[in-house]
């Protein structure tokens, strides 16, 4: 064999062994203790979901699915130690729409959402309502509008603090309909809400699940979703969409990533093996209780998405003025 010959020859057996070596471990996957990191902590919705869904694919796959909650700086904690792990298939993580929120919101937040990271699957999707005080002279979204558009700068709006989800979909809301409210930060979202029903504010975005509630016993009144479609989260409560703000859609989701470099082989693994446990009647149900739909979708739609949310909230942030360091 000629010099040249062993040149060209070397870097394909090397790349052969290197894809045979994958494709090895990939077929014998999980064959160790998988870690799930969740950006948040313990007891919330994110932790809970998280739980739901580790327990299915520790009995389903045959080995522990083991949480790892890492919170702090809005998520970023946890999703940089993702991002810095081992690209094996042995860490994956909860990734949400606030992560997406925070590539702009933060100068550094420690990750790149788009680079850093294998998709795998879309877990969850979940409406937030638009909710007022009853005092309020508006009983659905096309009267708030018109109440907040008599109104400039009169309505206070309140959020768990700045570049939370419900200040950012709240400041899209605003550029939607043309009106102008003032944002009121808080230390977190119970005490907005608390401030919400004793009428300190006069309009929130909230968590459906708790909106529902205060909307039972007349604490609040509930106007619209954020979602393009009815959520099945909240029976008889119009999309914003569909309430004089066509094309209005904004979720909170959650979905599931690995490190970036991780097999496409185990990516794919996972991706199967969660879409059918998230396809239970049972899984489904608990997600519900959650406050949550489940959801899936394949790693490479998946992607294109967060693509989408982060450019899209990018452009929401920017105009809103936020920033956190």
């Amino acid at each position: 064999m000629t010099l040249r010959a062993r040149f060209i020859v070397f870097p394909f057996l090397v790349c052969t062994a290197t894809a045979a070596g994958a494709q090895t471990e990939a077929d014998g996957y999980p064959a160790r203790a998988v870690r799930f990191i969740v950006p948040y902590a313990p007891g919330g919705n994110g932790d809970i979901v998280s739980r739901i869904i580790g327990q299915r694919l520790s009995k389903a796959m045959g080995q522990q699915f083991v949480i790892d909650n890492r919170a702090g700086a809005g998520g970023n904690i946890g999703a940089e130690a993702a991002a810095r792990a081992a690209p094996d298939g042995y860490t994956i993580v909860l990734g949400t729409n606030t992560h997406a929120i925070n590539m702009s919101l933060y100068s550094r937040p420690g990750y790149d959402l788009a680079a850093d990271f294998a998709p795998i699957t879309l877990l969850t999707t979940a409406p937030m309502l638009l909710a007022v005080h009853p005092s309020l002279p508006a009983k659905s979204v096309k009267e708030f509008i018109a109440l907040a558009k008599a109104r400039p700068g009169k309505l206070n709006y309140g959020s768990g603090g700045s570049g939370t989800s419900a200040h950012i979909i709240t400041e899209l809301f605003k550029t939607a309909a043309g009106i102008d409210l003032v944002h009121v930060p808080y230390k977190g979202t119970a005490q907005a809400a608390t401030d919400l029903m004793a009428g300190q504010i006069q309009v929130m975005f909230i968590a459906t699940s708790s909106a529902l509630n205060f909307m039972r016993s007349g604490k609040l009144v509930g106007l619209g979703v954020s979602t393009a479609k009815p959520s099945a989260l909240a029976p008889g409560v119009p999309p914003l969409a569909q309430s004089g703000l066509p094309g209005f859609d904004a979720s909170i989701w959650q979905g599931i990533l690995a490190p970036a470099r991780t097999s496409p082989r185990i990516v794919s693994v996972l991706n199967r093996e969660i879409a059918t446990q998230v396809d239970l009647k049972e899984v489904k149900e608990q997600f519900i209780a959650q406050g949550a739909e489940a959801a899936s979708s394949s790693p490479e739609r998946f992607g294109a998405f967060i693509k989408s949310e982060i450019e899209r909230w990018g452009k929401v942030v920017k105009a809103s003025g936020a920033k956190v360091d």
